[in-house]
């Protein structure tokens, strides 16, 4: 197995996230080999049945992403990660976003809108019928 997607070190802080592997059922798939797969799928943006083989099968890695996300597990990764860069003072949660101009294609500047008044006003007058 090629340990080129994820770290040695990096296992060691988010490895604790994911749940233990089931002892019924199949052989559990290394939960490594799993996120290592899923970091390689995004990355990349390929679809999940271009997996390389190294990974293994690519629907047990699918299913057990999907597990997991069901599961709330990578969200979990997610608040573990920020809370310990958030420890060590590597995160600035300073946030600036700036949306004062918001174009319209000149296409669409002179579209006709249904703003609804018209709907509105003839239910007024069969009111006051």
């Amino acid at each position: 197995m090629s340990r080129d997607v994820i770290t040695d070190e990096a296992w060691q802080l988010i490895g604790e996230v994911f749940p233990p592997a089931s002892t019924r059922g199949r052989p559990p798939v290394d939960r490594r080999t799993v996120v290592e797969a899923t970091a390689w799928r995004f990355r990349t943006g390929s679809a999940w049945r271009d997996l390389p083989e190294r990974f293994g099968n690519w629907n047990t890695i699918y299913e057990n992403f999907r597990r997991w996300a069901a599961d709330g597990v990578w969200e979990d990764l997610l608040a573990h990660v920020q809370r310990r860069a958030s420890l060590q003072g590597e995160i600035d949660w300073v946030v600036s976003v700036d949306s004062s101009i918001a174009r319209v294609h000149q296409h669409g500047a002179t579209l006709p809108r249904d703003t609804g008044g018209w709907i509105e006003l003839q239910e007024i007058r069969a009111g006051a019928a």
